[in-house]
C-alpha cells in the first residue's frame, strides 16, 4: 500500500482475544491478514496482493508480462506451502527429527537462492509481489532461527538470499513497516510452546 502511495488504516489486532471485526471479515479461517476496502473484506496474503495490485495499478507489483506472472505466482506458492511449513517445522521439532527438518528446510531455501542469483529482487530492480511475499525470510526468519537453536539463512551458503535480504530491508517502505523485534519473538515464543506441547501431549 505504500509502495502504490494508497492512505489506508491499520488496526492491530489481538489475537488472544480475536475482535468481532475480524471473526466477521474473516469468518471461514477468523485469522489475520484481512483488508477491507468499500465495505467488502478479502483475506489471506497473497490473495490480497493481488487484489491489492489489480486495485491500485499504481507501480504494479506483478510483472507485466503472463509467462513471468505465472511464474511470480509459481514462486509464491512454493514459498508459502514449502518453506514457510519446512522452517517452521525445523523450528518446532526437538532430537533426531531437527537433523531431516533442517535438511528439508535448507532445501527448499537453495531452490529460493538460485531463482534470485544475479538479480537485485525477485522482481528485478524494484520490489515486486514475489519480494513481498518471502519478505517474512528478513526478519522472522533470525527469530526463529534463535528460538528453534538452528540456521538457516547463512551468508556463506546463500549469499545471493543473503544479498537480497539486505536489500530488501534498506528500502524505505519495508523499514516502516518492520514490527519490533520483540514483538515477534513473544508471538512465535507462544506458538512454538503450544506446538511442542501439543506434540508431547500426542507422544
Amino acid at each position: 500500500m505504500k509502495d502504490k502511495g494508497v492512505e489506508y488504516e491499520y488496526i492491530e489486532e489481538d489475537l488472544a482475544n480475536k475482535s468481532p471485526l475480524l471473526l466477521q471479515s474473516n469468518a471461514v479461517h477468523k485469522k489475520v491478514p484481512v483488508i477491507l476496502h468499500n465495505g467488502k473484506s478479502v483475506a489471506e496474503s497473497l490473495i490480497i496482493l493481488e487484489y491489492i495490485d489489480e486495485t491500485w495499478k499504481e507501480n504494479p507489483l506483478l510483472p507485466q508480462d503472463p509467462y513471468e506472472r505465472a511464474l511470480a505466482r509459481f514462486w509464491a506458492r512454493f514459498i508459502d506451502e514449502k518453506c514457510v511449513i519446512a522452517i517452521w517445522e525445523a523450528t518446532v521439532v526437538q532430537g533426531e527429527e531437527k537433523v531431516k527438518a533442517v535438511e528439508a528446510a535448507l532445501e527448499s531455501v537453495a531452490f529460493l537462492e538460485n531463482h534470485i542469483q544475479g538479480k537485485k529482487f525477485f522482481g528485478g530492480e524494484k520490489i515486486g509481489y514475489l519480494d513481498i511475499v518471502a519478505g517474512w525470510i528478513t526478519h522472522w526468519l533470525n527469530v526463529l532461527e534463535e528460538l528453534g537453536d538452528i540456521e538457516i539463512l547463512n551468508a556463506e551458503k546463500f549469499p545471493s538470499l543473503h544479498e537480497w535480504k539486505q536489500n530488501f530491508i534498506q528500502t524505505s517502505t519495508v523499514k516502516d513497516c518492520i514490527p519490533p523485534r520483540e514483538k515477534v519473538v513473544d508471538y512465535f515464543s507462544f506458538g512454538i510452546n503450544y506446538m511442542r506441547s501439543l506434540k508431547a501431549n500426542k507422544e
